[in-house]
C-alpha cells in the first residue's frame, strides 16, 4: 500500500470507476521538463499549458516546470519572483553562482505554475565536456553539425545538475520528474546515471522515427514489424536522435504514451511497451448560457462570410447562406496531416455536387504555414473592393432613408422611380463595373517563395479546383496562422473555428490530434482517423460518433483510394443536413466536451505517478499494480431521439439550409437527450476526492 493509500476498482451503476487516493504532495516534489515550457512550437505546449491549471490546484507549490529561457519568451510571458521551496532556491543560487543563468518565475497562464529556465547560450561552453558525459553515460554521441541536438544536451545536462542540487537539498522530500519527447531526454539519461534518487517518467508525443517513416509515404501501419529500426535512421541521419529517444525510454522508471495507437508505434520503435496511456485533455469551459457557442458560431461565421465577399467579388453568383465553410490546420506535413487525401476527396466532392446540381457551395480553408513573399496583391484589392462597396451602399441608404423620410412627413408616398436621382445610379453603375474581373478568384492569399513545387498548389493544378464559376467547392490556401492583427482574415484561430462549420483533419500520422479536439470543444464537428490518438479514443467512448459530429475515417484498414471515398461520402453527407440538422449536431458534439477535460484526463497522470513512485522508492512506496484508470467496456451510448445520425433523414441531394423537418423537431427532445449525456459522462468519470486543505475542487473553475 502506499503508506496507508490504495488504489481500488469500484463500480457505480454498474460501470467501471477508478478511485485513486491523493498522492501525499506535502512529500513530494513534481518536476514537468519539456523544451516547450513558455516556448510555442507545437502540440507539447498546448498539453503542458492546458494541463497546468489541474496540476497546480493538485500540487500547489510543490510543482515546477523546467524549460529553456528566451528572452522575448520571458518578457511576454513570465513574471520573475523568487522561490518559496527552500531546495529550488538553493538550487538556483548554486547554479547562477557556477557560472550559469537561471531564471525562476510565474507562467502567466492559467494556474500560474512557477517555472524553472535555463539559458542554452550562456551555458553553452560547457558543450565538449557536457558531451564527452553523454558519451559515458550512454555511449552516444553528438554530431557538431546538429545544432538542435547540441542545444538539447546543454539543457538536458543543466537539467540533470538542478535536479541534483535539489535532492541534495530535499529535507526528506521525495522527487518526480516527468520528461516530454526526446528533447528533454538527456536530463532523465544523466539522472539515471548519476543515479539520483527522483523517480522519473518519459512521455513521448510521437515517435521520432513514425513521423519520418509517415512523411515518406511509406506504409507505415502494416509493416511495424518489418522495419530495420537502425538501418531507417541512420538513412534519415537521425540515427543520434533516435539513440537518444531509445536510452531515455528505457532509463524511465515509467513510460507513457498518448493514445493506443502510438503506443503499439512505440512498442515496435523504441522496443518498450508503455506502461500506461495519457491522454490528451483542454481546460473546459462551459458558457453560463447553454446556446452560448451556437450565437458565437453565427457571429464569426458572419465575419468569415465578409471575407469570403471580397475574395470572390466579382464571381459571387452562389448564396453566401448555403455555403458550407471547411477548413484544415496544422503543421505543413502534407500526406502527415492528410492534406493529400483531402484535396482528392474535395476533386470528388465537386464533381458530386455539379452532377447533383446542388446550390451548397463548400468553400475550403487550408491554414498551412509555408514560406511567403507577403500577401497576394489580388487578395488584397477584393477586400478593398468589398470594403468601398459597402461604403457606397451605406452612403446611397443614407440618402435613400432622408428622401423618405422627408416624404412621409409631407404625408406622402414617394415615387420609387424618382426617389433616386442620376448621380445615385450612376454611382451604383461604377460600382457595378469596378467589381468586374479579368482572372478567377485566386488560390492562394500570399505569394508563395516555391509555387512550383508546393505540394497544395501542384495537387490543386493536377485537380483543376481553381475556384471556376461552375465549381461547387472552392479553395483558398493561407499560409499562415491566424490573427486578429492580420488585414486579411482579422480573426484569432479560435473565432475562425467557431466561424466554420466542419475541421477536415484525416491525418495518417497524428499521435492525438489537437485540432479535432479543439473543434469538439467548441462545438464545432470534425473528421479524424482512426490512425490518431482522437479518432481512437473517440470509437473507444462513443457508440455513434457521427452523430455526435465526430467523423471517423479508415485510413488503417482501407486503401488509400476506398479512405478517399469514405472520406468524400462523409463531406458529401454533411453537405445534405438542413440548417436544424447542423444546429443538432453542433449541441451534440459540444457535450462530448466533457469526456475531453482534464479534470477527468488528469487521473492518467496520477495513475502514472503512483506507478513510478512504486518502482522508485520500492522500500518506501508501494502500489498494488491492478489495471490503470480506464472506461473500457463503457461507450457513450447511441442519441435514443430522432435522428439517429443527422444524416439518418437526409434528402438524396444536398438541399436548402432553410429547409426544415418539423416531423424531425417534434421527435427530437433536445433537454432530454442532454440531460442524458450528462448523466452518462458523469457516471464513468467521477472526480476523485479532494486533497486535505483544499477549499477548491481539483481543476475547479469559476464559469
Amino acid at each position: 500500500m502506499l503508506r496507508g493509500r490504495s488504489l481500488s476498482v469500484t463500480s457505480l451503476g454498474g460501470l467501471p470507476q477508478w478511485q485513486v487516493e491523493e498522492l501525499p504532495v506535502e512529500e513530494l516534489l513534481l518536476f514537468e521538463v519539456a523544451w516547450e515550457v513558455t516556448n510555442k512550437v507545437g502540440g507539447i505546449y498546448t498539453v503542458i499549458q492546458t494541463k497546468a491549471k489541474t496540476t497546480a490546484d493538485e500540487w500547489g507549490d510543490n510543482y515546477f516546470l523546467i524549460g529553456p529561457y528566451f528572452e522575448h519568451n520571458m518578457k511576454t510571458q513570465v513574471e520573475q519572483c523568487e522561490p518559496v521551496n527552500d531546495a529550488v532556491r538553493r538550487a538556483v543560487d548554486a547554479m547562477n553562482k557556477h557560472g550559469c543563468q537561471v531564471h525562476f518565475g510565474r507562467w502567466l497562464i492559467e494556474g500560474s505554475p512557477y517555472v524553472v529556465l535555463f539559458d542554452i547560450g550562456y551555458s553553452a561552453w560547457n558543450l565538449d565536456r557536457w558531451k564527452g558525459d553523454l558519451w559515458e553515460a550512454c555511449s552516444v554521441g553528438i554530431p557538431y553539425h546538429d545544432r538542435e541536438a547540441n542545444d538539447m544536451l546543454i539543457f538536458g545536462s543543466l537539467t540533470a545538475w538542478f535536479l541534483k542540487e535539489v535532492t541534495d537539498h530535499a529535507d526528506g522530500k521525495h522527487v518526480i520528474a516527468q520528461f516530454h519527447e526526446w528533447q528533454a531526454g538527456i536530463g532523465l539519461i544523466l539522472s539515471r546515471a548519476r543515479k539520483l534518487p527522483i523517480a522519473t517518467i518519459f512521455t513521448t508525443h510521437a515517435t521520432l522515427l513514425g513521423r519520418y517513416l509517415c512523411a515518406a509515404n511509406i506504409d507505415f501501419y502494416n509493416h511495424l514489424d518489418k522495419f530495420n529500426i537502425d538501418k531507417e535512421a541512420g538513412e534519415r541521419q537521425i540515427y543520434h536522435r533516435y539513440c537518444m529517444e531509445r536510452a531515455s525510454v528505457h532509463c524511465a522508471h515509467v513510460f507513457t504514451t498518448v493514445s493506443e495507437i502510438t503506443a503499439i508505434e512505440a512498442e515496435h520503435m523504441l522496443k518498450r511497451k508503455p506502461d500506461v496511456v495519457t491522454p490528451n485533455g483542454l481546460n473546459v469551459k462551459k458558457f453560463s448560457a447553454v446556446h452560448e457557442f451556437q450565437n458565437l458560431h453565427a457571429m464569426y461565421k458572419a465575419r468569415i462570410q465578409d471575407f469570403v465577399r471580397g475574395h470572390f467579388y466579382g464571381h459571387l453568383d452562389f448564396d453566401l447562406e448555403k455555403a458550407l465553410f471547411l477548413f484544415i490546420a496544422g503543421r505543413y506535413e502534407f500526406s502527415n496531416k492528410g492534406a493529400d487525401i483531402f484535396l482528392e476527396s474535395l476533386s470528388r466532392l465537386n464533381f458530386l455536387l455539379r452532377m447533383h446540381k446542388s446550390e451548397v457551395t463548400v468553400v475550403v480553408f487550408f491554414i498551412m504555414p509555408a514560406k511567403t513573399n507577403n500577401f497576394n496583391v489580388e487578395t488584397l484589392k477584393g477586400q478593398a473592393v468589398r470594403k468601398q462597396l459597402w461604403d457606397i451602399a451605406h452612403s446611397v441608404k443614407e440618402k435613400f432613408g432622408k428622401k423618405l423620410y422627408d416624404a412621409l412627413l409631407r404625408g406622402e408616398i414617394p415615387d420609387m422611380n424618382n426617389i433616386l436621382d442620376r448621380d445615385d445610379i450612376t454611382i451604383m453603375k461604377r460600382a457595378i463595373f469596378s467589381t468586374q474581373r479579368q482572372s478567377l478568384p485566386p488560390v492562394t492569399t500570399h505569394n508563395m517563395i516555391d509555387d512550383s513545387t508546393d505540394p497544395i498548389l501542384s495537387t490543386i493544378r493536377r485537380i483543376g479546383l481553381f475556384n471556376n464559376r461552375t465549381d461547387r467547392v472552392k479553395v483558398i490556401l493561407h499560409p499562415e496562422f491566424l490573427s486578429s492583427t492580420s488585414p486579411l482574415l482579422p480573426m484569432d484561430y479560435e473565432e475562425f473555428v467557431r466561424g466554420c462549420h466542419l475541421g477536415v483533419f484525416p491525418s495518417y500520422y497524428e499521435p492525438w490530434g489537437y485540432t479535432p479536439a479543439e473543434c469538439t470543444v467548441m462545438g464545432i464537428p470534425s473528421v479524424t482517423t482512426n490512425l490518431s490518438g482522437f479518432g481512437c479514443f473517440m470509437q473507444e467512448h462513443v457508440a455513434d460518433p457521427t452523430a455526435y459530429g465526430i467523423y471517423i475515417v479508415d485510413r488503417r484498414f482501407r486503401s488509400p483510394d476506398d479512405s478517399c471515398n469514405q472520406l468524400t461520402q462523409f463531406l458529401y453527407g454533411f453537405c445534405k443536413q438542413s440548417r436544424r440538422q447542423r444546429i443538432i449536431q453542433r449541441n451534440r458534439t459540444e457535450r462530448l466536451s466533457d469526456l475531453l477535460d482534464w479534470r477527468y484526463l488528469g487521473r492518467y497522470y496520477q495513475h502514472a505517478r503512483h506507478l513510478t513512485l512504486s518502482r522508485a522508492f520500492p522500500d518506501k512506496f508501494h502500489v498494488e499494480l491492478t489495471s490503470p484508470p480506464t472506461t473500457e467496456g463503457f461507450k457513450y451510448p447511441r442519441p435514443s431521439s430522432v435522428p439517429p445520425s443527422p444524416s439518418g433523414s437526409q434528402a438524396s441531394s444536398p438541399q436548402s439550409s432553410d429547409v426544415e423537418d418539423e416531423v424531425e423537431d417534434e421527435r427530437y427532445d433536445e433537454e432530454e437527450e442532454a440531460e442524458r449525456d450528462r448523466l452518462n459522462i458523469k457516471s464513468p468519470f467521477s472526480l476523485s476526492r479532494v486533497p486535505h486543505g483544499k477549499k477548491k475542487l481539483h481543476g475547479e473553475y469559476k464559469n
